[in-house]
C-alpha cells in the first residue's frame, strides 16, 4: 500500500512539472505584444485586427483601498450598538467611490 501511495505522489508531482515547462513557451508566442508609448506615457498596442488598444486600469486597486478606508470611516461614525451597519455601508460607499476615482484618473485617450 505504501508503494502505491508513493507512486501516486510522484506521478502527481511530475506531471504538472512537465506541463509547466511547455506551457509558457506556447503562451508567450500567442500573447506577444509590441507595446508603444505616447508622449504622456500611455501604453498601447496594435491588435491582430489592425485596431489600436490601450492599457487602462479597471479600478480594482481603488475598489479595495476605498472599501477598507470606507469601512474604517463608517465604523468610526456609527457609535451606537454593534457598529456593523456603519462598517458595511461605509465599505460599500468607499469601494464605489474608490473604484470611480481609480478609473477616472487613468483614462487614456488613444484612438
Amino acid at each position: 500500500m505504501r508503494k502505491v501511495i508513493v507512486a501516486a505522489t510522484m506521478a502527481a508531482l511530475s506531471i504538472p512539472a512537465t506541463l509547466a515547462v511547455s506551457a509558457p513557451a506556447a503562451a508567450h508566442d500567442r500573447h506577444e505584444r509590441r507595446y508603444h508609448h505616447t508622449d504622456n506615457g500611455i501604453r498601447y498596442w496594435r491588435g491582430d485586427d489592425g485596431r489600436y488598444y490601450c492599457k487602462k486600469s479597471n479600478g480594482t486597486t481603488g475598489l479595495l483601498i476605498g472599501g477598507v478606508a470606507g469601512a474604517l470611516v463608517g465604523r468610526a461614525i456609527d457609535t451606537r450598538g454593534d457598529r456593523a451597519t456603519g462598517t458595511i455601508l461605509g465599505a460599500a460607499a468607499g469601494a464605489l467611490l474608490g473604484r470611480e476615482v481609480d478609473r477616472n484618473n487613468s483614462r487614456p485617450r488613444c484612438r
